[in-house]
Formats: C-alpha cells, sequence, structure tokens
C-alpha cells in the first residue's frame, strides 16, 4: 500500500509527474471510476481470477487517486479514508464488536443473517439522520441516494427504503396487478401518439416491474444483466449462421431471423 501511496505521489509530482495525472480533478475522475466498477463486475461474472485481480487494483487505483487530490486541496489523505470506513464496519457490527473496537471482537451476540441486516439499516438510518443534521438538511428517507446510480439499481434503492416505513404493497400479486395497470397507460398514450406521454409512461412501467423483481426477490439490475447476456449468445449464433450461408444479416429477414433465434434457445444459449 506504502509503495502505490508512493507511486500516486510521484505521478502528480508537478515538476515531473506524468502531465495527464497532473490535469485530473475529482470531477474529471468520476467517468473512470465508473468504468472501473463495471470492468470489475464484468471479471467477476467471467469468473476470471487474473482478470479481477488486475480489475480491483485499478478500482483501488481510483481511490488513491481521489484521495492524493484530497490532501493536495487540503481536505483529508487516504489514511483518513482507511479511518472512516473501519469506524463505519465496527459501528454497524455491534454483534461482532459489542464494544465498537477491534479489541472487544468475540463477545458477539447471537444473530442470524436477517437480523444482522435490520440492525445493520437502523444503523445506517441513525446516521443518515445524524448527517441530516449537521448539514442542517433535510433527513428525507431518500436523501443519500446517488443520483449518478444506474437508473434500475437507483430505482431499488428507493423502492426498499419507502418500505421501510410502510409504503409499499403486501405481496407480489398487488405489484403484478399495478404493472398491468402501467401498461394498459402505456397502451393508452400509444393509442394518443402523445410521445411526452409515451416517455412517462415507460418509466412508470419500468420502475413497476423493478418493484414486482423486488417482491420476487430478484436483483433486477443481474436479472437484466444475464438477459443481455443471453441475447448477445444468440445474437452471435445468429450472425455464425447466416455467415456460413453467406447471408448479410440485413438481408436475411425477419422470418429466417427468428427462426435462427428460436433454434439458439432450442439450443439453450
Amino acid at each position: 500500500m506504502e509503495k502505490l501511496l508512493q507511486i500516486m505521489t510521484l505521478l502528480r509530482d508537478p515538476q515531473h509527474g506524468c502531465p495527464w495525472d497532473l490535469e485530473q480533478t475529482l470531477e474529471s475522475l468520476t467517468r473512470y471510476t465508473l468504468e472501473e466498477v463495471y470492468e470489475v463486475v464484468d471479471a467477476v461474472e467471467e469468473g476470471t481470477t487474473e482478470s479481477l485481480k488486475d480489475e480491483l487494483g485499478d478500482l483501488l487505483f481510483q481511490v488513491v487517486f481521489y484521495a492524493r487530490i484530497a490532501e493536495e486541496d487540503g481536505k483529508f489523505a487516504f489514511g483518513d479514508v482507511v479511518d472512516s470506513i473501519s469506524g463505519k464496519l465496527l459501528r454497524r457490527h455491534p454483534h461482532v464488536f459489542p464494544a465498537g473496537s477491534i479489541e472487544s471482537f468475540g463477545q458477539q451476540q447471537s444473530l442470524n443473517a436477517e437480523e444482522v441486516v435490520v440492525n445493520w439499516e437502523a444503523i445506517k438510518s441513525q446516521e443518515r439522520q445524524q448527517k441530516g443534521q449537521a448539514k442542517n438538511s433535510n433527513s428525507s428517507v431518500l436523501a443519500d441516494i446517488p443520483k449518478a446510480l444506474p437508473a434500475l439499481e437507483r430505482s431499488l434503492k428507493m423502492q426498499k427504503r419507502a418500505a421501510r416505513v410502510g409504503f409499499d404493497w403486501q405481496d407480489s400479486e398487488q405489484v403484478m396487478g399495478k404493472v398491468q395497470e402501467e401498461l394498459a397507460e402505456l397502451e393508452e398514450a400509444m393509442d394518443r401518439e402523445d410521445a411526452k406521454a409515451i416517455h412517462h409512461e415507460v418509466g412508470d412501467l419500468l420502475f413497476a416491474i423493478v418493484n414486482l423483481a423486488r417482491h420476487l426477490q430478484v436483483e433486477p439490475e443481474n436479472a437484466l444483466r444475464e438477459s443481455n447476456r443471453r441475447f448477445t449468445r444468440r445474437f452471435h449464433y445468429i450472425e455464425e449462421q447466416l455467415e456460413l450461408q453467406d447471408i448479410q444479416p440485413q438481408d436475411a429477414g425477419l422470418e429466417k431471423l427468428d427462426q435462427l433465434w428460436n433454434t439458439a434457445k432450442k439450443k439453450g444459449l
């Protein structure tokens, strides 16, 4: 870790450092951070250990980069980042660290996994309230959900937060009814050819689908990623079969494309 921190310091050296690294700001780094996060997820899904190791290193470097810029601006240093997460973990695991310290480890209370989650969320809620008071801002249960999250993930987090205060459907059948209601409203907007209403209703339908997935205990982001991978495999099969027949995809026609798609499905692709 010390070696990595030293390399980062040298990369940002005003006289001999890297011009690109010297140009970066907290704001400019965000797009690269998002890329690195997605590359870590890809490596996990592909199951390639070497790739995961490399991508985790890239992500760690992003953290070091932010901390170095913040230190140069006199805000905080990497050590403060470590202290922050360490304190948070000790505070949020009273069943493992009863006194909120490493020394109290081994005196844990008996909690099952579900009780741990409930306890964790209660502590986080208290932390959010304290932050809201410290910043003199609103203490809404939705207040600290990052706006930069992928829309699907942000919808899920918003719904989970709202559910904690009782704003939720009782079961998946009720949510299915809401999905059907939103679909009907979209069809009505399509009949009117109202572009603004169509945009609105598509969003509502997607939000309802996320809600249904939550009630069915399905992670919508993971489910959609898996669907994307299936689509990719099946479409690659279509392209391969058409290439064997010396046919361009745009010349194949929908009927043939659909036949090949169904064949790919039967093959379990």
